[in-house]
């Protein structure tokens, strides 16, 4: 049996437990003092085994990853010279410039080079190869856009034409009259707002050939700038960055509202599950924090079955009334008028990325220091193109105009 489904066995076992432990000490509904702390740690013992099948998950995509061929055979006599086919930002040529650079061995050849890449913010554009790596590196860290549908545009902004009103058919007698019924045709903008951040390093590491520059700046610029799209994509508000799916214009339909402030029902996520139209469920996943996830797990269903299941094999996953589940951060926590749980078909929810990420170099800045600056930035926008396609569960209560 592998790790990862012996880690799942474990956890699914331990499952077992807490819902046995749970039915048996619960007096007239609710848990004493003693066994509430006693409930937690076997419920954080199942968080944190969640949380370990994440990580050797990972590691075992990187072990795949590692050990794939990374030379093909050699089927036919090598030219004399070598010939990049690639141009532009795609070429190997610009690349070692652009690295080059950043490690400030600056020569003739390499600002000759970089022209191609001058962006009209200052600084350079980014290789290719760099930007489509950080782009995936920005799905890893983030839920939404592992979820959403991306796309690339390289103006400022990009109109979506959207049904708003469908087209209906009608009886009608022989050879009588067809009435008119065409689809509404609406319009969705997704803009660009720039997203900029900036890491410093010491001139001595950037001195270091043995030091892995790309691939630092790749990791610490998508932690970065993948956590902020993420609150963006979740409840911003629009002005001046994405429009999130949990904002009050212009985010998800609103599905259902708790009885309670602070609590919700069973019931309440079953009336949530079928307030979205059967057309979206095929796809749709739910969305929440890992707080709310705490409460949820403790739900049963009228035939006494809990709603929330883990997965039990290797590639599962867990689930909410049959259908997956993601947890972000970002999300609202129970409180009383904010939304706390999304469902429905996050594929509707559009991001555009602007094409070129900014990449600028400060010399001078941290000099006294012995550091240099260096700023990212990208440009992009996201919206939910369908507000139908997903719905939201809001607690009972006033509800923020940034909900």
């Amino acid at each position: 049996m592998s790790k990862i489904n012996e880690l799942r066995a474990q956890r699914a076992k331990t499952w077992e437990q807490t819902k046995a432990f749970l039915d048996s000490h619960r007096k007239n509904g609710v848990l004493s003092a003693e066994d509430t702390a006693t409930y937690e740690k076997m419920e954080q013992e199942i968080v944190d085994l969640g949380h370990e099948i994440e990580r050797q998950e990972r590691l075992d995509g990187f072990e795949r990853e590692m050990n794939t061929p990374v030379s093909t055979p050699i089927t036919q006599k090598p030219e004399a010279t070598k010939v990049d086919s690639k141009t532009g930002r795609a070429s190997d040529a610009y690349k070692d410039a652009f690295w080059n650079h950043a490690r400030k061995r600056d020569t003739y050849e390499v600002r000759n080079a970089l022209q191609v890449g001058t962006d009209s913010e200052g600084g350079y554009l980014v290789p290719d190869e760099f930007e489509n790596t950080l782009i995936t590196a920005l799905e890893s860290e983030n839920v939404v856009r592992s979820l959403a549908h991306t796309f690339t545009t390289s103006s400022g902004n990009h109109k979506i034409p959207v049904v708003s009103t469908k087209g209906t058919a009608s009886w009608v007698d022989e050879e009588g009259a067809i009435p008119e019924s065409d689809d509404v045709f609406g319009q969705q903008l997704i803009g660009a707002h720039k997203v900029a951040t900036m890491i410093k390093v010491s001139e001595d590491l950037l001195n270091d050939s043995a030091f892995d520059l790309e691939g630092y700046f790749r990791t610490e610029f998508a932690r970065r700038i993948g956590s902020k799209e993420e609150e963006a994509f979740i409840t911003g508000n629009g002005t001046g960055k994405p429009t999130g799916i949990f904002h009050t214009t212009g985010g998800a339909e609103l599905g259902v509202t708790t009885a309670a402030g602070t609590a919700i029902t069973s019931d309440e996520l079953i009336d949530l599950f079928y307030s979205l139209n059967s057309a979206y469920r095929k796809n749709a996943v739910w969305l929440l924090n890992d707080s709310s996830m705490k409460v949820i797990r403790k739900l049963k269903d009228s035939n006494g079955q809990y709603l929330w299941q883990p997965a039990l094999h290797e590639g599962g996953f867990d689930t909410l009334l049959g259908k997956r589940l993601y947890t972000s951060p970002f999300v609202p926590e129970i409180a009383a008028g904010k939304k706390t749980v999304a469902f429905g078909d996050f594929n509707f929810y559009w991001i555009g990325d602007r094409a070129g990420i900014t990449f600028k170099r400060l010399n001078e800045r941290f000099a006294e220091s012995g550091q240099i600056g260096f700023i990212a930035s990208k440009r992009l926008d996201g919206k939910l193109i369908l507000p139908e396609a997903v719905k939201v569960l809001q607690m009972k209560g006033t509800a923020s105009s940034t909900n």
